[in-house]
């Protein structure tokens, strides 16, 4: 069974929805092509596909569709080839990569020439395609710009020409314009340049503009028409054509025209194309501004670091860095990639990885990341992973993944989008024939700026940039917030989900023991006893005995040598420590032994009754303390709990501990439903049961036993310092440690889905009320007309307001905070 290869493609030329709906449909009939899905928000589709179908195929199906992928070049230095046998497997090995259009390699230049889809795959991974062939390779040159300056020129070239059209068709605009608005300014023309030389330089202005700046709306727009696949351009094109032509006739043959009826529209046609250019150059620049959680993420990584080699330090660039490199850090620099301290001590900033802002002690042995800061402490650490596996480039890719996705309530937007262009058509021919069937005297005058005003109102921008732009900035703002959406669809599930399931080991708890209670007897001291105790639990490898030993040592204080340890199964241990004989154990240990515990006992059980394990210590036959251990609830925790209720979820814990400990656990907390005693492979039928009422469910876990729970759940929630496993099975993964990033997540989940809800109430609403009010509704009751002037500036504001009602994600702030 073949795996399918999935690529993100970055293409050219989309305007509108209708575009998307295109763009999918060419691809889909591609054989071996399954689910394409297309962004109009930063340009891109992510395609699935098989044999037979290649990436050659899917660009060159976009190209006859209209929409050409961006096809890149790079230049690779290969080694080790030496004859025509090497020529063939090093291009066979490159062709294969995803994304390759085309490699061609030179035996004599030792180089390759490849060409490549943008977004689909990246130069040092086509390198890395010949050196696991055998030959090694390297980017001799690179021309690609960047995300950010492609689209700043965009814009650039944009705003360009909407100020050379803005300078024609003032003069347009304040000619005819004015001689309705301001009076004695028609006579003032026909007094001075006349009636007829107006016209004459409205017709040349207008020209200029409309086969100037404006040409872009006619090479696209007729074309696509003329396959039957009308677009926004098309629309535009259309609009500004027949006010041109008409205009046209007025001006230079208007005995062909009705009499009363020979009047120019010049001023529509050139400040219809002024508008929509300003629109499209405004909305560039705020599209700019959509990917810009993708912007920061890449600019965290240095350039370069300072790395041994050949017993010396010099500095390398990051991408010249391999796994056991030994690389040195000075306070305040960045970490150059994934890997784990051999010397030094220091705290690291993470918070641009995890969201979490208190820094965080790195000593041997700890792991640290990549495009993470160093405080005011020196670090050495040896690269473990680089490239596109370190954790930064893993998280780089899950977001633009996110972003690429397709929401399950984009699916009537796109079965509107796909019909909207050629109602619209109808709708204005329609409108055109009423006029002038049953339309007052102008009646050919009217029919034209109605028709016109609908053609240009419409506006499918709105619509498909809708979704697209909340999910792009949503996502990226919670990658920023340490809440990565695997899976672009679990940003609309959760903000469906009724109950959050969660593991109370290592997510409501601290995952490890911890000494958290001391009671002595009288005349016993608290630390004297814990120093005895500790000395005989330093012998056991259990993790209570682990947890007395870490709490003695945090302390501060020493642990003194023991003899004739010896340990009783099932009841405890005992040692000689300085003399003493020391006895470690459970109550029936002490009764056993004949020890009275005395007031303890009831100590002992009020600490049982809490969920914590009592443990009873007795020096010389006498009992001295009780001591409790416990898995312990995070500091967090009870807030974050808190915080779900009030987002209206009910929260289930689920757990392997017995009844008296979940319960009491449960209690503390006020969690809603408890299921104990449960198996990990019984945790999938635990969460069925769960959701048994028909609600959304979705579940949170770390472990390697919880990734068939988070695969069945409806959105699987991973911490992020958890297993790979339970990560590579979720749908959303937390960067930090704790519940906060859960309820935070909730929270992006529901502003975001708001917010798109909005956009698309904006986009069908401003059509289903303006396009009738373009077509002339109100004319027989007020006599009002919309201009098509008006409707150029409301169509470009609309998308307009549609990206900049998504920035406002950008400003969400976390509901938890330290």
């Amino acid at each position: 069974m073949n795996i399918p290869k999935v690529n993100t493609f970055q293409i050219e030329g989309m305007s509108c929805a209708s575009c998307v709906a295109r763009v999918e449909k060419a691809l889909s009939a591609v054989p071996g092509v399954a689910n394409p899905s297309v962004n109009l928000a930063n340009e891109t589709v992510q395609v699935s596909y098989n044999d037979p179908a290649t990436a050659l195929a899917v660009t060159q199906a976009l190209s006859d569709a209209g929409y050409p992928a961006t096809i890149r070049d790079v230049t690779l230095d290969i080694e080790g080839m030496s004859c025509a046998s090497c020529v063939g497997r090093v291009e066979k090995a490159l062709k294969a990569g995803a994304g390759v259009v085309d490699a061609s390699v030179n035996l004599a230049a030792e180089t390759a020439l490849v060409r490549f889809t943008d977004g689909a795959i990246k130069p040092d991974e086509i390198a890395e395609l010949s050196t696991q062939a055998g030959y090694p390779a390297k980017v001799k040159s690179f021309d690609q710009p960047r995300a950010t300056d492609r689209k700043a020129h965009e814009a650039s070239i944009l705003g360009q020409l909407t100020l050379m059209a803005a300078v024609l068709a003032l003069p347009v605009f304040v000619i005819e314009m004015g001689s309705h608005l301001i009076p004695g300014m028609h006579d003032l023309i026909s007094n001075t340049i006349g009636a007829q030389n107006s016209r004459y330089m409205q017709f040349a202005l207008t020209t200029a503009v409309l086969f100037g700046p404006g040409r872009q709306f006619y090479t696209k727009g007729f074309p696509a028409l003329l396959k039957a696949a009308p677009d926004m351009n098309s629309l535009v094109a259309l609009g500004t054509a027949a006010a041109y032509g008409f205009s046209l006739v007025a001006t230079f043959t208007p005995q062909l025209l009705p009499e009363g009826t020979a009047n120019v529209y010049y001023e529509a046609a050139a400040v219809i194309v002024v508008l929509i250019l300003l629109g499209r150059y405004l909305e560039a620049r705020a599209k700019g501004r959509t990917g810009q959680a993708i912007r920061k993420l890449i600019g965290l990584q240095p350039k370069t670091a300072r790395v041994e080699r050949g017993g010396e330090v010099i500095e390398l660039a990051i991408d010249q860095i391999i796994p056991g490199d030994i690389i040195h850090v000075r306070p305040g620099e960045k970490i150059a990639v994934d890997g784990s301290v051999v010397a030094g001590a220091s705290y690291v900033d993470e918070s641009m990885i995890t969201g979490e802002p208190v820094p965080v002690e790195k000593t041997k042995g700890a792991d640290i990341v990549g495009g993470t800061v160093n405080g005011t402490g020196a670090l050495t650490f040896r690269a473990t992973k680089v490239g596109s596996d370190t954790m930064l480039a893993q998280i780089i890719r899950m977001v633009e993944q996110a972003q690429g996705a397709k929401l399950p309530i984009q699916g009537l937007v796109d079965i509107i989008t796909a019909r909207f262009v050629p109602a619209v058509l109808v709708v204005a021919l329609i409108t055109v024939i009423i006029w002038l069937a049953i339309g007052p005297d102008p009646a050919l005058g009217l029919a034209l700026v109605a028709g016109v005003s609908v053609l240009i109102i419409a506006c499918p921008c709105a619509m498909g940039l809708a979704t697209p732009t909340s999910i792009m900035v949503g996502t990226g703002r919670a990658a920023e917030m340490g809440v990565l959406f695997r899976k672009g669809q679990a940003l609309q599930m959760l903000q469906e989900v009724t109950i959050v399931a969660v593991d109370k080991t290592g997510t409501l708890t601290k995952g490890h023991p911890e000494l958290t209670d001391i009671i002595a007897a009288d005349g016993f001291e608290q630390d004297s006893v814990l120093r005895l105790i500790a000395a005989v639990e330093t012998t056991s490898e259990h993790p209570i005995a682990a947890a007395i030993v870490r709490a003695a040592k945090d302390k501060g204080i020493d642990i003194p040598d023991i003899q004739d340890f010896t340990s009783q199964t099932g009841y405890g241990v005992q040692a000689n420590v300085e003399g003493k004989t020391v006895q470690i154990g459970a109550d029936r240990f002490m009764t056993r032994e004949n020890i009275m515990l005395g007031p303890l006992e009831h100590s002992g059980a009020s600490l049982g009754q809490k969920g914590k394990t009592p443990l009873y210590a007795a020096i010389d036959g006498r009992v001295a303390a009780v001591i409790a251990v416990a898995d312990p609830i995070k500091e967090t925790t009870p807030a974050a709990i808190a915080a779900l209720h009030d987002l209206g979820l009910k929260v289930a814990m689920i757990t392997g501990d017995n009844k008296g400990t979940a319960n009491a656990i449960a209690q503390e907390l006020g969690i809603d439903h408890v299921v104990a005693e449960v198996l990990p492979e019984g945790k999938v039928d635990t969460l069925n049961t769960l959701r048994a009422d028909g609600g959304k469910l979705a579940f949170v876990g770390d472990g390697i036993n919880d990734a068939p729970a988070l695969a069945v759940a409806d959105v699987g929630i991973a911490i992020g310092t958890g297993t790979d496993v339970a990560i590579e099975a979720a749908d959303v993964v937390l960067m930090s440690g704790d519940l906060k990033a859960v309820v935070n997540a909730f929270d992006i989940s529901q502003r975001t889905m708001r917010n798109i809800r909005q956009n698309l109430f904006w986009a069908f609403g401003y059509n289903t009320l303006l396009i009738p009010v373009a077509a002339g509704v109100l004319y027989p009751f007020s006599g009002i007309m919309l201009s098509p002037v008006l409707a150029a500036g409301a169509m470009a504001l609309s998308s307009v307001f549609v990206l900049t009602n998504a920035l406002r994600l950008r400003r969400m702030k976390p509901i938890l905070r330290e």
